[in-house]
């Protein structure tokens, strides 16, 4: 994986598949301190410490369809690549945090790519599953919490191709927002 953006797809939809009904994702963007730290929590069934060791092992995986797990160890080491710290936890009926922090100049650290498509594809694929997004940047935030989307929506479906693409236009407006453009 190339983006950043593309490791959150993987790891929200292992929540998704963990029977997660919350995902939050947290970007946080510190140019003073040279932090670019990226969280995945969910409220899923969670893992004991045999599976998280089996997660970070590229030649184990739950899935059908591809034979190696590749993305939480991808992540991992493009942590390490870019003079970064990972970390991994997760309880048994509780759920699971995936936290990777990069140098966020290094030359190295992947670009977060399009994070606006990814929330909005994570929501057309998991339209019962709250979602909160929350991007940091040098003390200004962006927030996009399904709940609340929900209930100003009323019977309106997230998923519907209006509302998605109100969401994913929403999020980029506040990403610009974020980084001044």
């Amino acid at each position: 994986m190339l983006e950043l953006a593309l490791h959150v797809l993987d790891i929200a939809e292992n929540s998704s598949r963990a029977e997660a009904s919350l995902i939050e994702i947290t970007i946080i963007e510190d140019l003073e301190k040279d932090i670019f730290s990226l969280e995945i929590r969910d409220n899923g069934h969670g893992m004991d410490r045999d599976a998280m060791e089996k997660a970070l092992d590229p030649f184990f995986t739950t899935k059908k369809v591809r034979r190696i797990g590749l993305g939480l160890p991808m992540l991992k080491q493009a942590t390490h690549t870019a003079e970064g710290t990972f970390f991994l936890r997760s309880e048994v009926g509780k759920g699971t945090v995936v936290h990777a922090e990069f140098r966020h100049s290094h030359i190295d650290r992947q670009p977060l790519g399009d994070i606006a498509g990814v929330i909005t594809m994570l929501i057309l694929g998991n339209p019962d599953i709250d979602i909160v997004y929350t991007h940091k940047r040098n003390g200004s935030s962006y927030v996009l919490d399904t709940r609340e989307l929900r209930e100003g929506l009323g019977e309106v479906p997230l998923n519907t191709m209006e509302v998605l693409n109100l969401i994913r236009d929403n999020i980029r407006e506040g990403l610009d927002e974020l980084s001044g453009t």
